[in-house]
């Protein structure tokens, strides 16, 4: 079991992990911890499930998330394009999560991250609803997609920079609606504040 931390909350045995991560998660929380940023829990106990960041508004986002996964050790997979594994980026980039994006598929985006999800046993697929650090005001779909085909909860996670805090949500099941499921995660959504603007 995790010893307790206050920069980050324990995380249960479920969730997805990285083996032999000592290191990287003391790297992670001294990251954390000099930001003055901390993650709050409850982290869901679920083996697989589709993660979304929101808001999306500053290159900060990314290293402050990626110093949240490293401090709790969670194993997360994304999707990043296949022109980006060249070595010895690959490497690294495959060792952070990130899988390879075949635009060639006749699967598409969805259909990749659908199978994916639904060949592993534990996994957490991450990803961006907004697609972009610009305003929109339409979030991409395809995350409420994903889950609804591969029969995975949505967990939303958010960042709020005025209390510097990196968190978690219960965890959202698809409804078959998909625009009433995107309406409630965005409502949901309303109170948190990225770096340079809220949600939309």
């Amino acid at each position: 079991m995790d010893k307790p931390s206050p920069v980050v909350p324990r995380v249960p045995p479920n969730v997805p992990r990285v083996r032999g991560n000592g290191g990287t998660r003391w790297l992670g929380r001294t990251l954390l911890r000099l930001g003055g940023w901390r993650v709050a829990g409850p982290v869901p106990d679920l083996a697989r499930a589709v993660v979304i960041a929101a808001p999306h508004s500053s290159n900060w986002d990314g290293i402050w998330g990626l110093a949240a996964k490293l401090a709790l050790g969670i194993e997360a997979r994304v999707l990043g394009k296949d022109k980006l594994f060249w070595w010895p980026l690959g490497a690294l980039l495959r060792r952070l999560g990130v899988v390879p994006l075949d635009r060639s598929s006749p699967q598409g985006t969805v259909g990749q991250a659908v199978a994916m999800i639904q060949g592993s046993e534990r996994i957490w697929f991450a990803l961006a609803p907004e697609g972009t650090r610009k305003p929109v005001k339409e979030w991409k779909t395809g995350f409420i997609r994903i889950a609804r085909l591969a029969q995975v909860p949505i967990v939303p996670a958010y960042f709020h920079y005025p209390e510097k805090v990196i968190g978690f949500g219960a965890p959202f099941h698809t409804s078959g609606d998909d625009a009433a499921d995107m309406a409630a995660i965005r409502h949901w959504y309303r109170p948190w504040i990225g770096r340079n603007r809220g949600t939309v």
